[in-house]
């Protein structure tokens, strides 16, 4: 896997572009005029859309009918000589649709624990836990 970032003005703002061509904007989140997502909101993003990923497809195979599918993914970090590293995330999911609860509690558990590649990535280092509601 790769991906190119570019620098697209004279301060931080960076376009990054994967295999597949599409893109995101990048910005340092100190900045007056901030243009982009910051690298932490990335992980963070990259948890809550990968467990998503995972959810959808396996409700899906359930015949689970998904009308709203959200996730706030909120990360706790600490101070470690000059930086502030995760030191634990945590994915509240929402769901709305005939959805059983059980199946999507299950699907969860499938995903964080077994099938997310990214909150996989974060095992030995970030707690990441998670939980799940359906309405």
């Amino acid at each position: 896997m790769k991906v190119f970032l570019e620098r697209k003005n004279n301060d931080y703002l960076l376009e990054a572009k994967g295999v597949s061509g599409n893109t995101v904007l990048i910005d340092h989140s100190g900045m007056e005029v901030v243009q982009g997502v910051s690298p932490m909101e990335l992980l963070l993003m990259g948890v809550g859309s990968c467990s998503a990923i995972d959810i959808i497809a396996i409700l899906k195979k359930q015949r689970q009918e998904i009308t709203s599918y959200k996730v706030e993914v909120t990360g706790e970090r600490y101070e470690l000589d000059d930086s502030k590293p995760f030191k634990s995330m945590h994915c509240h999911v929402f769901l709305e649709g005939n959805i059983n609860l059980d199946k999507a509690q299950k699907a969860a558990n499938l995903s964080f624990e077994k099938y997310c590649s990214v909150s996989k990535s974060f095992d030995k280092c970030i707690k990441v836990s998670y939980e799940v509601s359906v309405d």
